[in-house]
């Protein structure tokens, strides 16, 4: 009798262990306090960390950082290069001409420079932009620089929006890493140029450029993005947050930024708020 209670007790005990514990991704660090920050928000998601320096990654919920998704307007780094490199765009103040359909973000009912259609990003003057460059020449930059899953099915306008273009928040780095190091088949003044743009704050103490995403399946499957890199003095962090959630409320945009800047300030690599 005893051994049996004893095996019901070790069997209990063995099933509950497999429910706790998480799951192992080669090469990524498992951030706990990470992960209770993005479990905080009441979306799944993760947030993935490379520190260039160490060559460390480091994760809250690791097992997500190979989830592929929509890449929306995080794509607009990539397009923004594409522009430049095929002179479609010649530069970050050059005027994207507004098509003069009125649409709801009003904001966008204008003509706008290239680094002003970034900061709002705004898809009708990106949308313009990918047109101008033709699918032959998008696919083989897609192609040649090896973003995503290089698939451009679903129409030249939409197909990075809701089409089948999808990349990893690993991919998502190791794009951007060989975007910081000038590691991208782009001319050098074609990546300064994005850079540039990419600009979200320029402290005495850190340098940080991003670029957020959001797109909406038919569904209602929400994805939502935050995506790029802090320079230090002597060191640079890349990050790339992924939240998925199905019909969220309407904490769900803010949330994107709101948690990547609480784990980016846990590891010290941003100011606290």
């Amino acid at each position: 009798m005893l051994r049996r209670v004893c095996s019901v007790v070790f069997v209990s005990l063995f099933a509950a262990s497999v429910v706790i514990a998480q799951p192992a991704v080669e090469g990524v660090e498992e951030l706990p306090e990470a992960r209770a920050a993005l479990d905080a928000t009441g979306f799944t998601g993760t947030t993935l960390i490379y520190d260039l320096n160490n060559e460390r990654w480091m994760a809250g919920h690791a097992e997500l950082v190979d989830t592929a998704a929509l890449p929306a307007s995080t794509f607009k780094l990539f397009s923004s290069l594409a522009a430049l490199e095929t002179r479609v765009i010649h530069g970050a103040d050059e005027i994207i001409a507004w098509d003069g359909v009125t649409r709801s973000r009003t904001e966008t009912n204008a003509d706008m420079s290239l680094r002003d259609a970034f900061r709002i990003s705004s898809v009708p003057h990106y949308q313009h932009l990918v047109r101008e460059i033709g699918a032959g020449r998008m696919g083989v930059l897609l192609r040649e620089a090896r973003y995503g899953n290089m698939d451009m099915d679903g129409g030249l306008e939409t197909f990075w929006l809701s089409g089948d273009l999808r990349i990893t928040p690993r991919q998502q780095i190791e794009f951007m890493v060989r975007l910081h190091k000038a590691d991208l088949p782009f001319r050098p003044e074609v990546i300064r140029v994005v850079k540039d743009i990419a600009m979200m704050e320029d402290t005495e103490s850190y340098k940080l450029r991003a670029k957020t995403g959001l797109a909406e399946t038919g569904d209602r499957e929400n994805t939502g993005w935050w995506v790029g890199w802090v320079e230090t003095g002597d060191n640079v962090y890349f990050f790339a947050t992924l939240l998925l959630a199905q019909n969220p409320d309407d904490t769900f945009v803010p949330k994107r930024i709101s948690v990547s800047r609480q784990i980016l300030s846990q590891l010290g690599i941003l100011p606290a708020n």
